[in-house]
């Protein structure tokens, strides 16, 4: 969600910051602003994009500064609740990632004690709470004022009075860039890049002081040393080599991401050969939680690890469990979170983790929060995401809980075979799906002048209809909805009319003959349908209005295909209803607040 970003150096800290905060605009935010130390403590920000503020701001020459993207919680989008916020001098700055769940108890504390406070935001009582305990050491005062915190935060303070800058977390990420020009901090990997040789990543409690004599960490006031990694992510990977939109490169990877995927999980056993099996024979059950698109990677992950191995898997939206007063037991539990920082996700898995469950993560980011917390961590080799809508991610989730479930002792050796096999024909077939994005762009156009969109399938691509529908409501801003497609009969049917698209997913399954069955009740109520099939299937040419043709492949392996075809569809729906694809209003990429 928010992002931020701080320096110490040799160079100006403003093009370093104005530069940094543009890699975080993927994250989504609805205001921003800078803080350069200097004498006075230069302070702009605005309901404004990154650009925008850059355009219209003084020049400043400080070697020290923090900056700030916000994504609006406490306190509306206005220029007065932008980051950094101040004491009430305007010597000390602070931007802040995450909640101060005692704001208001510690405001009416310091409006007691003087202080006055000009935004609606929780941030602002610790500027405060810092200036209350400042007596010539920065270091000391940040530690005293978060003593007093109750929340989660990333945070990092610059004052007027002193050079150097401090940086703290709790629950919110937080890293640290060594350059050969000095410290760059961000809240996500991809900012330092072009500044960064190696990355530190702050645990919680920690607290960081920089300046040009070098860099100090402590735990709960114990000096500790965290080590430094070499990125594993490269700065070009984050432009948009020619495309028009970061999604469309995005999904243009798809291809090449299910590679490097299939890659690292066939040498896993070499690359840790200590490591335990996700999934082995005692496993007797199995939870996996996430939220948004992940979660519908999680329902397809159910559908196939239960097909394969007869393991019972239950599927838990993270936002719901997280909150929920008793857990029903579970042996083991996996965590997906693109980012590994999802808020609701880290919440529930250290709940479940505590109450004895052996935790497994699938992210995408190294090093990322998810990670320190569960036992095990797979990778997904997807590389970094910018776009907002998730899609490389999204695929390759899939093929991690494929493999993962082909991983079991018990899966039939001959489907095992059939699997492993086809799994490697993937890439070619996603490419070919690519190839036809033609027609898939004229489909679009129908979509996109629908006045709403059903999303239908049966089985395992039923997770896929409910993504079909998310990406086209959080880039397209179209009411959709996804269904199983025998419940349209239970209520949905009262919406349908002729201004009404259905999209229905029809590989040749199991499922073929039911669902021809509610394609025809559908074209019996005059919506329009557009059917996702499978290229030689030549019965549905007649059924309805547009068919879009995609390569045959495996039952438990359609959904991946059948994903792809959505995100193209949603993509130019997006595009015919010229709306801004990368950025969606109100979203933002990571969702590190509950």
């Amino acid at each position: 969600m928010c992002g931020i970003v701080g320096y110490v150096g040799n160079k100006k800290a403003q093009p370093v910051l104005m530069e940094t905060l543009a890699r975080l605009e993927y994250r989504g935010y609805d205001s921003c602003g800078v803080a350069i130390r200097g004498s006075p403590l230069t302070v702009y920000k605005g309901a404004d994009r990154v650009g925008h503020l850059e355009a219209n701001s003084p020049l400043v020459s400080g070697t020290i500064g923090i900056g700030h993207t916000r994504w609006a919680t406490h306190g509306e989008v206005s220029e007065a609740n932008a980051h950094p916020h101040t004491d009430c001098r305007q010597k000390i700055a602070v931007v802040h990632n995450g909640v101060i769940s005692n704001y208001q108890e510690l405001k009416k504390q310091l409006t007691n004690e003087g202080h006055i406070f000009v935004s609606g935001t929780d941030t602002e009582v610790l500027p405060h709470l810092i200036e209350k305990y400042y007596e010539g050491d920065i270091e000391k005062a940040v530690k005293q004022a978060l003593d007093e915190v109750q929340g989660n935060y990333a945070i990092l303070v610059v004052t007027e009075y002193e050079n150097r800058m401090v940086a703290a977390r709790n629950g919110n990420p937080l890293i640290i860039g060594i350059g050969p020009d000095g410290f760059i901090t961000a809240s996500d990997v991809p900012a330092v890049l072009n500044y960064a040789q190696k990355i530190i990543y702050l645990e919680d409690n920690d607290l960081a002081v920089m300046g040009r004599d070098g860099l100090k960490i402590t735990n709960e006031g114990v000096e500790v040393r965290r080590e430094a990694f070499d990125s594993l992510w490269a700065l070009e990977d984050l432009g948009k080599n020619g495309y028009e939109h970061h999604m469309l490169k995005e999904i243009s990877e798809q291809p090449r991401v299910v590679q490097n995927c299939l890659q690292q999980y066939n040498i896993k056993e070499r690359a840790y050969p200590d490591a335990p099996p996700v999934l082995d024979g005692d496993t007797r059950n199995l939870t996996l939680i996430a939220c948004g698109t992940s979660c519908h990677a999680a329902l397809v992950g159910k559908y196939i690890i239960e097909e394969l191995t007869g393991i019972p898997v239950r599927v838990e939206v993270a936002s719901e469990i997280s909150h929920r007063r008793h857990l029903v037991a579970t042996s083991k539990v996996i965590g997906l979170s693109q980012s590994g920082e999802t808020a609701d996700v880290l919440v529930s898995l250290k709940r479940m983790r505590d109450q004895g469950a052996e935790t497994v993560a699938i992210t995408n980011v190294f090093k990322s929060t998810i990670s320190r917390i569960a036992d095990q961590t797979i990778y997904t080799a997807a590389g970094p995401e910018v776009a907002v809508a998730a899609t490389k991610t999204f695929i390759a989730q899939l093929v991690a809980l494929i493999k993962l479930a082909l991983s079991h002792p018990e899966v039939d050796p001959v489907i095992r075979g059939r699997l492993e096999a086809e799994l490697e024909q993937l890439p070619r077939k996603i490419q070919e799906i690519i190839d036809n994005k033609a027609q898939i762009e004229r489909y679009a156009e129908y979509l996109a002048a629908a006045s709403q969109v059903f999303f239908i399938a049966k089985g395992v691509n039923v997770p896929i209809a409910y993504e079909g529908a998310l990406k086209v409501k959080e880039i397209a801003y179209l009411n959709a909805e996804g269904y199983c497609a025998g419940e349209l009969k239970h209520g949905p049917f009262a919406l349908l009319t002729p201004d009404s698209m259905v999209v229905a997913l029809m590989p040749r399954d199991e499922n073929y003959e039911a669902m021809s069955i509610t394609i025809q009740e559908i074209r019996a109520r005059k919506a329009r349908l557009l059917c996702l099939a499978e290229a030689g299937d030549d019965a549905l040419d007649g059924s309805a209005d547009y068919v879009l043709k995609l390569p045959p492949t495996l039952d438990l392996l359609s959904p991946i295909l059948n994903a792809v075809a959505l995100q193209l569809l949603a993509y130019y729906t997006a595009k015919a209803r010229a709306c801004p694809i990368d950025f969606p209003r109100n979203l933002a990429k990571s969702v590190t607040v509950e």
